[in-house]
C-alpha cells in the first residue's frame, strides 16, 4: 500500500520546509552516502527528489567541484519552490524542475555522473523503484553512479521494535509516516547491470536506515 503519485504531491506540499525535521535520523545515513559516493569527482549530478534542497545545497558548497551542474527533481510544488530559493545563488550550475511522478528521467542516456536519491525510493511503489534505477541505468555514463540512502529493516533489537511500530502505522496511516516504509535497497540492483561498491546500514535514533553506491556496469 503505496501512496499514488497525487497523494505524494498533495501530501508533501502540505508537509513544505517540515521535511528538514526529518533529518534526526537521516543525517548520518547521508553524510555515509556523501563520503563513499566520490562527489568531488562528478560533473553531473541528478537528484531525484531534491525536497528542500538541502542535500544540493551540501554538496554543491562542500564537495561538488565549482564547475559541476546540477538537476533537480521533485513532485512537489512546494518542494520545488523551496529548492529554488535555496539554490539560486549558484546560477544556471542548478536546473530545479517539478515532475509529474513518471519514472522517466529528463536528461539523455550517459550524460550523468551521479544519480542520486535519498529517502525516496521507500515512498515508491515496487514497479516505480525498478523503472527508476532502469533509468538511472539509462542516464549514467561509464562508470557513473547511482547513490541511495533508503528507511530498511532493523537488525538490532530496539531497531527491530521500531520497524515494527513504523510498520503497523503505515499499515494503517501511511500518512502519518509521509507514505514511507522499510525496504531493501540491495536487492532491487541487478548484478548485470550493477557493482556495489559500498553498502552500510545506519542506525540514528533507533532507526535503521540502508546506503548503497553502486557503478554502473556498461552493457
Amino acid at each position: 500500500m503505496t501512496f499514488s503519485h497525487d497523494e505524494a504531491r498533495r501530501f508533501y506540499d502540505r508537509f513544505g520546509a517540515k521535511q528538514d525535521w526529518q533529518k534526526w535520523y537521516e543525517d548520518r545515513a547521508i553524510a555515509d552516502l556523501i563520503a563513499n559516493a566520490s562527489f568531488e569527482k562528478a560533473a553531473s549530478v541528478l537528484e531525484f527528489g531534491c525536497g528542500t534542497g538541502r542535500l544540493a545545497e551540501t554538496l554543491l558548497v562542500q564537495h561538488l567541484p565549482p564547475t559541476a551542474r546540477y538537476l533537480a527533481l521533485d513532485i512537489s510544488t512546494t518542494m520545488v519552490s523551496l529548492a529554488r530559493k535555496r539554490l539560486m545563488r549558484f546560477g544556471d550550475r542548478v536546473d530545479v524542475r517539478r515532475t509529474s511522478g513518471e519514472m522517466q528521467l529528463p536528461v539523455e542516456s550517459g550524460t550523468c555522473d551521479r544519480v542520486l536519491s535519498c529517502y525516496v525510493l521507500d515512498l515508491l511503489s515496487d514497479n516505480d523503484i525498478r523503472r527508476l534505477i532502469h533509468e538511472a541505468h539509462r542516464v549514467l555514463s561509464s562508470g557513473g553512479h547511482l547513490a541511495i540512502s533508503s528507511l530498511t529493516h532493523g537488525t538490532a533489537w530496539i531497531p527491530r521494535l521500531i520497524e515494527r511500530a513504523w510498520v503497523l502505522v503505515y499499515s494503517n496511516r501511511p500518512g502519518w509516516v509521509g507514505g514511507c516504509r522499510p525496504i531493501a535497497v540491495r536487492s532491487y540492483l541487478d548484478d548485470s547491470g550493477w557493482k556495489v561498491s559500498h553498502r552500510a546500514e545506519i542506525v540514528q535514533w533507533g532507526v535503521t536506515s540502508e546506503v548503497v553506491v553502486a557503478e554502473r556496469i556498461t552493457d
